[in-house]
């Protein structure tokens, strides 16, 4: 083998940390297992290349002395032993990846090292409930009952899944405690919740008769649960300890209920502010009023300028959704909509014309500015 820079096989600096290179080996040695590569019959021989490298730069003894004289430091048997002076590149590799507590190597990248609740208490899940809730109801704030079908505690064994009561439990054989079992498949290892005891570790000597030693139930259960006033779409709450029980005693998880608002006929919700179309009369956008409207209180009166145009946004304070933290609330925006008569006698078009005929074009600002600007542009 051809004597590369050693640093340059990991690709890390000479002022590299312990850290560093390690993650570096990391990745290199699982790019380059032969049982990655069975096509390449060349990868045996990076994978050797690999170890050698971190097997000296990993050592501080060993690195002072290659930093001082190179590959000459470890000829003649100096690199501490196995072939050619250094160890087999698969026990560096078992070492790095096995964490070296005497477990499989793989205990580390996947779990299966995890300690377990001697007793076999398991938490019980979270579990998720979507709820759909009015705009009102989100801007008072309400209180919700929920049915919803979960894990409770046996009221046979009291969650101890045990016949007697008193536990019986014993570590499971067929994953020996550990909760998963695995299959090996090359270098990579495929593990599932262990059959036998659920992923508990434990299994129950006379399991209760019914919950099968569980110590748990699937049944449905009411939840209460208070919404605040403010909440927004999207806005997730949690009911601590409402989810599904523990597996033998264990601690239940919690409930988290994800709120949606129902499409509301009348307006639009924007953070705490509320929007809302409504028609304004002719005759009132010409000689100013005053004007009811909605709030989600009930209505309001608004007063209206004369000569107010369609398409007028009037911003009415503090009557949109308050905060979620109770501290004010947002506003009211009413865009105004002039109303058009539809149906006029000929008493009323005559009456009308003679209206239109009688204000002229300088009482219509709007149809003015629009004169102003189509002129210049036929000008150009």
């Amino acid at each position: 083998m051809a004597e590369r820079d050693y640093y340059e096989i990991l690709g890390v600096s000479r002022t590299a940390t312990q850290i560093e290179i390690k993650k570096a080996y990391r990745k290199l040695a699982m790019k380059h297992h032969p049982d990655q590569n069975p096509d390449d019959p060349k990868a045996e021989e990076r994978f050797k290349e690999i170890g050698e490298a971190y097997e000296v730069i990993s050592d501080e003894d060993k690195r002072a002395a290659y930093d001082r004289f190179g590959h000459d430091a470890f000829k003649n048997g100096g690199g501490g032993g196995g072939r050619g002076g250094f160890h087999d590149p698969m026990d560096i590799f078992s070492q790095v990846f096995g964490g070296g507590g005497g477990g499989s190597m793989f205990d580390d990248l996947f779990g299966g090292g995890r300690r377990r609740d001697p007793s076999g208490k398991k938490r019980g899940s979270d579990l998720r409930y979507d709820l759909e809730i009015s705009l009102e109801e989100a801007a008072e704030g309400v209180e919700k009952e929920l049915e919803i079908e979960k894990y409770a505690t046996c009221g046979t064994c009291s969650g101890s899944g045990s016949k007697s009561g008193g536990g019986g439990a014993k570590t499971c054989s067929t994953c020996g405690g550990r909760g998963v079992v695995g299959q090996q498949r090359g270098i990579f290892i495929q593990q599932a919740t262990c059959p036998e005891c659920r992923g508990a570790g434990q299994v129950i000597a006379d399991p209760c008769g019914d919950c099968g030693g569980d110590g748990r139930r699937q049944k449905p259960e009411r939840v209460k649960i208070r919404i605040p006033a403010g909440v927004d779409d999207g806005t997730r709450l949690r009911s601590t300890g409402k989810g599904d029980a523990g597996l033998r005693g264990g601690p239940a998880g919690d409930l988290y209920v994800f709120l949606h608002l129902r499409e509301h006929d009348v307006f639009q919700r924007e953070a705490d502010d509320l929007y809302c179309e409504v028609p304004l009369p002719f005759s009132t956008a010409a000689l100013g009023g005053e004007l009811e409207v909605p709030t989600l209180t009930g209505s309001a009166t608004m007063k209206i300028p004369a000569g107010t145009q369609g398409g007028t946004t009037f911003r009415l304070r503090d009557r949109g959704m308050p905060t979620i933290n109770g501290r004010g609330k947002g506003d009211l925006h009413v865009e105004v909509q002039v109303e058009v008569p539809t149906r006029l006698t000929p008493e009323q078009k005559e009456k009308l014309q003679a209206f239109t005929e009688s204000i002229g074009e300088k009482n219509s600002p709007m149809h003015e500015s629009f004169l102003e600007r189509a002129k210049r542009f036929f000008d150009l």
